[in-house]
């Protein structure tokens, strides 16, 4: 087609004006709504300054201290196993897949990808991971997600415990926000059925965007959550705008948000655009895909993504495995096609969301999307905790397994960098 037809394509800058004014209109309702939810807890300059005060090590462990000091210890300990160098190194690593080989061999550092287990629902299971990994001399993945209640986690004294040791041993975290759907937002609906339950949205309507703010701003400022899930196209925006106010939060779009192809992914990363500060940055830092697209969407989105300027800062996030129930249809396996593009399109975050399909096919207890919803007494009640741990430490499994496969084709993977260096 004539290049004259694709100019018909370009946005004036009237259009921009018309936005701007909805935005600075001092009568609008959405947006002072907005900026009353942020004024509760202060300019973006205090914000910032609480959030970075209960980031603080010192001060996560006084809170942790102050709710389970047998926690406190396994901080402790896992301090010492780290400055004492107990945990294998990337070198190390390779030479243990490649053999003498290792040494002449040229890595893709350039196009990394990130080892990523979810979900990370309990900190006792940290330690298991830890000495797991010394013995057996495997990794510590470099990401994890959490999709535990919130306000149980902050009771029990693991939300400070989890968001410490990921400090400790260098690996990103997200948490998922209690205002995701299953929180009774949609009357019509119940539990994490909600999930299910929903065309084109997860569960957050009407007043529940605002909420979700407001619960976001709670753990940044009190606990120094920083990262958290974003699942709707409304607090996708209120992330941006919180954002371009000057607040430091980051976000990943949730798979639930169903991004299955590359304009669907052009929408938000245009949206990224608009509302990315002066220095070019966006809160946007992860972007989980649904787990239906291939790996052309990837090939095709990383084009604008780099024209767009985000390249080294919104991460593919591309689930390798699955929970076997509750998802997708098993089996479900895309390790061989993460191993086709990881040599040429960079900052891919290979997630685990379950152990691998001739595991999981065996276990007694199946990995399960709905046990991320459970309350941690009755997951105790029922005899199923040591279950739950195991799925989760079968994930941890499947993404060394992952690092394994990648380091065979002399392919770069992230671990917990403190651990592994």
């Amino acid at each position: 087609m004539d290049n004259k037809y694709r100019e018909l394509l370009a946005i004036p800058h009237n259009r921009l004006d018309a936005i701007n004014a909805v935005l600075l209109d001092a009568n609008s309702k959405v947006i002072n709504a907005f900026l009353d939810v942020v004024g509760k807890y202060g300019t973006p300059e205090e914000i910032n300054r609480k959030h970075i005060e209960s980031r603080k090590l010192e001060n996560l462990l006084k809170k942790v201290e102050a709710k389970n000091a047998d926690y406190a210890k396994d901080l402790k300990w896992l301090m010492d196993q780290r400055d004492n160098g107990r945990f294998i190194s990337v070198a190390d690593y390779r030479r243990k897949v490649l053999g003498e080989a290792a040494k002449k061999a040229r890595f893709a550092d350039d196009y990394a990808v990130t080892l990523e287990v979810s979900a990370l629902q309990y900190f006792p299971w940290i330690r298991e991971m830890a000495e797991c990994a010394i013995q057996d001399q495997t990794l510590v993945p470099g990401r994890f997600i959490a999709v535990r209640k919130m306000k149980e986690s902050e009771a029990d004294g693991d939300l400070p415990a989890i968001v410490a040791a990921m400090d400790i041993i260098g690996a990103s975290f997200v948490e998922t926000l209690d205002t995701k759907g299953t929180d009774g937002s949609n009357p019509h609906l119940g539990g994490p059925e909600t999930i299910t339950g929903y065309f084109g949205g997860i569960g957050q309507p009407n007043d529940h965007a605002l909420m979700w703010l407001d619960e976001f701003l709670y753990y940044y400022t009190n606990y120094g959550v920083q990262h958290v899930l974003n699942f709707n196209a409304g607090t996708i925006l209120l992330g941006f705008l919180l954002y371009r106010l000057g607040v430091n939060i980051q976000f990943k779009i949730s798979v639930f948000f169903g991004s299955d192809n590359p304009y669907h992914a052009l929408w938000i990363m245009m949206a990224a655009k608009l509302f990315s500060r002066e220095d070019g940055t966006t809160p946007l830092i992860g972007f989980n895909w649904s787990n239906s697209i291939n790996n052309e969407t990837m090939e095709l989105t990383a084009q604008f993504r780099k024209q767009l300027g985000f390249e080294n800062m919104i991460r593919f996030e591309h689930h390798i495995t699955e929970t076997w129930k509750s998802i997708v249809k098993q089996p479900y396996d895309r390790r061989a096609e993460l191993i086709q593009i990881a040599d040429h399109v960079a900052n891919i975050a290979a997630k685990h969301e379950g152990g691998d399909v001739d595991v999981e096919m065996k276990l007694a207890h199946q990995s399960d999307i709905l046990d991320y919803f459970r309350e941690k007494k009755e997951v105790i009640d029922s005899g199923d905790w040591d279950a739950l741990k195991r799925n989760f430490m079968e994930k941890v499994a499947a993404a060394n397994h992952t690092a394994w496969a990648l380091t065979e084709k002399h392919l770069s993977f992230i671990a917990a960098q403190n651990l592994h260096k």
